[in-house]
């Protein structure tokens, strides 16, 4: 594997927390009454998955509701500790280093600035100890410009997170195959010099993947199929008896997650698409399971490795069904 860089994660918070838009202005009132509403959303969540998803509770996770800057430094602390366990330095070798490590950390810290404002809720599988983080101005946020209900979309929220909880909990191993195979993605071999000619990458993600490590993309992009999109179809099995309004929250976040504009350019740029093609190929593959079985044969994909699905079987999941003898 080449050698990791060193990289200024104290920088990234920094900058990172300096670039990002605090997003709406919401008086102390306001802010307590959000933070207390999804705590309360975070405590309802795991009764419900476990009723739909047919999953073991996990292990509690501690639950932050956090601001923009909040999220932004506790991934900056989670992208340490994936580096470290990855073998990056966690301290600059000379004085070069430390100036590069700072130019990598500003260039990280404008990255998650860029996306702090995109992220309602995330469950934190290699942070110490895992962590469900809940971003209250963006949920604030997104509720408002969709016009939702904001009891039912704040638990809508938690719904999804929290089945990531209860994935991992179902699967221990997954954290340290998903480690393995972001070890092998960063194993450089001349990954721009390869693509043949009449060849262009579709996103800046994708050119620097070389054509040597497209398997281990390719796994990696079928793991967060699957998550994503079981979480998807999870939080909508929990059905209106418990979210009334969740048809008019699925109808207008999918038209959010759809939008044009600069938006969708920055993701294409990004490789950020490639999310929402998860959460819409995965949803399929949990769907098709789910009706020709249920959630005891779903949930095989999460008891092994080997029962993982390929990016194959998720485009085309009669090929797991076949593989797991269904």
């Amino acid at each position: 594997m080449q050698q990791l860089p060193y990289i200024d994660w104290d920088q990234a918070a920094k900058v990172g927390g300096q670039l990002a838009h605090p997003g709406p202005e919401l008086t102390p009132g306001q802010i307590a009454q959000v933070v207390d509403a999804l705590r309360s959303a975070a405590a309802k969540a795991p009764a419900h998955i476990t009723e739909v998803s047919g999953m073991a509770t996990p292990a509690p996770a501690d639950t932050l509701v956090v601001d923009r800057a909040g999220w932004l430094a506790a991934m900056a602390a989670s992208a340490r500790a994936i580096m470290t366990g990855l073998g990056a330095p966690q301290a600059p070798e000379g004085g070069l280093d430390k100036v590069r490590g700072r130019t990598l950390g500003l260039q990280a810290g404008g990255l998650f600035a860029a996306l702090s404002s995109r992220i309602l809720g995330q469950f934190d599988p290699f942070g110490q100890p895992n962590r469900l983080l809940l971003v209250a101005p963006n949920v604030v946020a997104i509720e408002r410009r969709l016009g939702v209900n904001p009891t039912d979309f704040r638990l809508w929220v938690c719904l999804h997170e929290q089945t990531h909880q209860y994935q991992f909990g179902q699967a221990p191993w997954l954290r340290e195959h998903l480690l393995g195979l972001m070890a092998e993605l960063l194993n450089d071999t001349e990954p721009l010099r390869q693509w043949r000619a009449g060849e262009r990458p579709r996103s800046i993600a994708e050119a620097v993947i070389a054509p040597a490590q497209r398997e281990s993309f390719d796994q990696v992009t079928a793991i967060m199929s699957l998550l994503e999109g079981h979480a998807d179809v999870m939080m909508d099995r929990v059905g209106t008896a418990v979210l009334p309004t969740l048809p008019v929250i699925r109808r207008a976040f999918e038209h959010h997650r759809d939008r044009g504009g600069w938006s969708a350019i920055l993701s294409k740029l990004l490789g950020a698409d490639l999310k929402r093609a998860q959460y819409r190929d995965g949803a399929k593959f949990c769907q098709l399971v789910l009706k020709r079985a249920d959630t005891d044969l779903l949930n095989l994909a999460f008891s092994q490795p080997a029962m993982l699905p390929s990016l194959a079987e998720i485009h085309d999941p009669e090929q797991w069904l076949h593989r797991v003898g269904q």
